[in-house]
C-alpha cells in the first residue's frame, strides 16, 4: 500500500544536517518533513570523532598531499588509502581530485572553507543551547600530536597556513603537551593546540536531543529510502517504496547518497564515498581531557561519556562493499600503540561519508530550479557544518540574501 503525503519543505536525509534544516525551517514556522530510511541522526552523524572542527580550514587536496598521492593510496596502511577493486570507477574522481591539491585551487578552497566555518563554534552553542545539550559541548580545544620533531617540522607550512586565515593555533613542546594531556605517552616531537575548538562528549546523545527538539518544533518524520525526484509544475514528486509524496520544495541533505538526487535534480555532482571507522573502548576514567589527533596515523583519540572513541582514516571504496577487517585491525593498533594496554575494543563501525573533490559541500539551488536546494557534501565536516548549512538553507526558502556568498559552493562550479 502507497501513502500519499504532501508537504511544503521535503528534507531527504536525517542526518545531523537535515535534522539541523529541519529544526531551523520549522522554528520559522515552516511544514516540514524529513525522509530518512534509518532512525534520524545514525551513521556518520553518530559514529564521528564528535569535533566541532573550525580549524579545518584546509581541504584534503593540498600541494603536499598531491606530491605523496601515489604513496597515500596505494599503501594499504596509509591514513588515506583506496580499495583496489574501486579504482576503475575511481578514477575520474582522483583526477579532479589531483586538479584540486593544485596550488591556487587549494588557496581559493581553503578560503571557502574558512569563511563557512568562521561561525561553526558560536553556531554549535547557540544549537546545542535551544536544543537542552549544552552540557555536551565541552570546550577544551583539540591538540594535533607529533610524534617525532621532525613531523613537527614537516607540519610547520600547514599550521602557518591555518593561522594565515585565522586560525588560532598554539605551539607546544614536549613537556607542554606532557602538561595538557598527562596521560599520554612522552613523544620526542611536540604539538599543534587549537585552544578555540570544542567537541561533543555524546554525538549520539546530540542527535536524539536534535531529532526530538525538530519534532517538537513540528518536523514529521517519514521512514523511507527516496529513489526518485520529478519535478512538477507545483513542486516536486519524491517517491519511494511505499510513499508518493508532493512537496513544493526538496533539501537534498542525503550525505554520501546525495550523488543520484543530484542527479535527477540536474546536476551532475562528482562525489565519492569515503568509508569512515571507529573502536571504542568502555572506560569510566576518561584517559584525555580533548579529543587528540595522532597526526601519523590520522585518526581521532576521543574521550567520550563512558568510552574512549578511536576515530578516522579515510578509506575511499564506495557504498556497498563491507567494512574493511585490515582497516579496523590497523585503527586497533595505533590506539594500542598509544595506550598498549587497551585490550580487544568493545565496539567497532564503519559508515560513510561523502567526498568531493575540491573538499568544499554543495550548498545552493540546483540548476533545474530552485524548488530543489542541495544541502550535502560536507566531507568530514558535516558535523561542524550543520548549523551554518541551516541558516544558509533558510535564507534561501525565506527569499533572503544569504551571511555566506554561495558561488563556491554551487553544483555549477563542476
Amino acid at each position: 500500500m502507497t501513502r500519499h503525503v504532501r508537504t511544503e519543505i521535503a528534507v531527504i536525509g536525517a542526518g545531523v544536517v537535515g535534522m539541523t534544516i529541519a529544526l531551523q525551517l520549522a522554528r520559522a514556522g515552516r511544514e516540514v518533513l524529513l525522509i530518512d530510511p534509518n532512525e534520524p541522526g545514525m551513521g556518520a552523524s553518530w559514529g564521528n570523532a564528535g569535533t566541532i572542527a573550525d580549524y579545518a580550514v584546509l581541504p584534503v587536496g593540498t600541494p603536499a598531499v598531491l606530491q605523496n598521492l601515489p604513496a597515500l593510496l596505494f599503501d594499504r596502511n596509509s591514513p588515506l588509502a583506496i580499495r583496489h577493486a574501486a579504482l576503475p570507477t575511481l578514477a575520474p574522481w582522483l583526477m579532479r581530485f589531483a586538479r584540486q591539491c593544485l596550488p591556487a585551487a587549494a588557496r581559493r578552497n581553503a578560503q571557502a572553507l574558512t569563511a563557512l566555518l568562521a561561525t561553526a563554534t558560536p553556531g554549535w552553542q547557540a544549537l546545542a543551547a535551544g536544543i537542552g545539550g549544552a552540557d555536551l559541548l565541552h570546550r577544551g580545544g583539540c591538540l594535533y600530536l607529533y610524534q617525532t620533531a621532525r613531523a613537527l617540522r614537516a607540519a610547520r607550512a600547514d599550521i602557518a597556513w591555518r593561522m594565515q586565515l585565522g586560525v588560532a593555533v598554539d605551539l607546544l613542546d614536549a613537556e607542554a603537551v606532557a602538561a595538557l594531556e598527562p596521560g599520554l605517552p612522552a613523544v620526542a616531537g611536540g604539538g599543534a593546540f587549537f585552544p578555540q575548538a570544542v567537541h561533543l562528549a555524546d554525538p549520539g546523545r546530540m542527535m536524539g536531543l536534535l531529532a526530538a527538539a525538530a519534532v517538537s518544533a513540528g518536523a514529521g518524520l517519514l521512514r523511507g529510502r527516496v529513489e526518485r525526484l520529478e519535478r512538477q509544475v507545483d513542486g516536486v514528486i519524491v517517491t519511494g517504496p511505499g510513499f508518493h509524496l508532493h512537496a513544493r520544495r526538496v533539501v537534498i541533505a542525503a550525505g554520501a547518497h546525495g550523488k543520484a538526487l543530484a542527479r535527477q535534480a540536474g546536476d551532475l555532482v562528482p562525489l565519492d564515498t569515503e568509508r569512515g571507522y571507529h573502536a571504542e573502548w568502555e572506560m569510566v576514567e576518561p584517559r584525555l581531557s580533548r579529543p587528540v589527533c595522532a597526526t601519523a596515523r590520522g585518526f581521532y583519540l576521543c574521550p567520550m561519556t563512558g568510552r574512549l572513541r578511536v576515530a578516522g582514516t579515510v578509506e575511499l571504496g564506495g557504498l556497498t562493499a563491507p567494512p574493511s577487517p585490515h582497516r579496523i585491525r590497523r585503527l586497533v593498533a595505533g590506539a594500542r600503540a598509544i595506550f598498549p594496554d587497551l585490550g580487544a575494543p568493545d565496539r567497532t563501525w564503519m559508515g560513510f561519508r561523502p567526498s568531493l573533490p575540491d573538499s568544499l559541500p554543495v550548498i545552493g539551488p540546483s540548476s533545474g530550479g530552485a524548488e530543489v536546494i542541495h544541502a550535502f557534501g560536507h566531507g568530514h565536516i558535516g558535523l561542524t557544518l550543520a548549523p551554518i548549512t541551516a541558516r544558509l538553507v533558510a535564507d534561501l526558502i525565506a527569499g533572503r540574501a544569504p551571511e555566506v556568498d554561495l558561488a563556491p559552493y554551487g553544483a555549477g562550479r563542476f
